[in-house]
């Protein structure tokens, strides 16, 4: 007999990441974001998770790095988005835990290129205005809004 979801083990993940929100000329930096399986790609802010130990500071400027080819500074931290998930998998379920560090960034070397055998595919400027059209995954969205009203507390406000 079929478990029911119910039944399922409940497994919490945890991901700590953190990210860079390049902003010039009107336009800002994304990478696309590539499915296991190839299936989905979705527009994301360049970045990813940390490895054990590592400053999350220095995790962003290495995947900005691996993703686009630029090596960027941080101008200031604009915030952190913490999100929950309830996922599946087989034969668990899953309470996901995102913790999302972001940081406004500045160019300071490298050219614009894609990665190769990771976990994006592209590298592009968009126009902001261009962004709300385009598929892409939440972080683009929660990175826009604390770019846009910093907030004091480095938390976007939720109803």
């Amino acid at each position: 007999m079929a478990e029911t979801a119910d039944e399922l083990p409940l497994l919490r993940r945890r991901r700590v990441a953190a990210y860079g929100m390049c902003v010039r000329d009107g336009q800002v930096l994304l990478a696309r974001v590539t499915s296991p399986d190839g299936g989905e790609r979705l527009w994301t802010m360049p970045g990813g998770g940390l490895e054990h130990g590592e400053d999350p500071l220095d995790a962003m400027t290495r995947e900005v790095e691996e993703e686009t080819g630029y090596q960027v500074e941080a101008e200031r931290l604009l915030g952190i988005d913490s999100r929950r998930r309830s996922l599946r998998e087989p034969g668990a379920r899953i309470d996901f835990h995102a913790l999302r560090v972001v940081y406004a960034v500045r160019i300071v070397g490298g050219d614009l290129r894609h990665e190769v055998g990771g976990t994006t595919d592209q590298a592009a400027w968009f126009d902001l205005d261009e962004v709300s059209s385009l598929s892409r995954v939440d972080l683009v969205d929660a990175a826009l809004e604390l770019h846009r009203t910093t907030p004091p507390t480095g938390r976007i406000a939720r109803e």
